[in-house]
């Protein structure tokens, strides 16, 4: 069994940042990739950005430049940093990851519950 939990969502205005943070937990062997996605009001929720084991990354054209994500695997947590923040940037986010665990030794996909992020001035 694995758990991911998002948090750092929130309100900001145009411009600012916010950072956020998905930590997973549970029968873990390892955690290849994650990404992060988000789905906007009368939206399909569509990919932002992912990263490998290894630490590369892709990014959606519409956050290339403004966004990061990173990880730390020795505490199993995945972070996408937003900066210069934008209206059409509210969303809610949801983290993603692909782990092998313990029972198994099979690689599962796991979701977070989503945090919300409100850019708006």
């Amino acid at each position: 069994q694995v758990q991911l939990v998002e948090s750092g969502g929130g309100l900001v205005q145009p411009g600012g940042s916010l950072r956020l943070s998905c930590a997973a937990s549970g029968n873990i062997v390892r955690i290849n990739n994650m990404g992060w996605y988000r789905q906007g009001p009368g939206k399909q929720r569509e990919l932002v950005a992912t990263i490998t084991s290894g630490g590369s990354t892709n990014y959606a054209d519409s956050v290339k430049g403004r966004f990061t994500t990173s990880r730390d695997n020795a505490k199993n947590m995945v972070y996408l940093q937003m900066n210069s923040l934008k209206p059409e940037d509210t969303a809610v986010y949801y983290c993603e990851a692909e782990v092998v665990i313990t029972t198994t030794r099979l690689s599962y996909q796991y979701w977070g519950q989503g945090t919300q992020v409100t850019c708006s001035s």
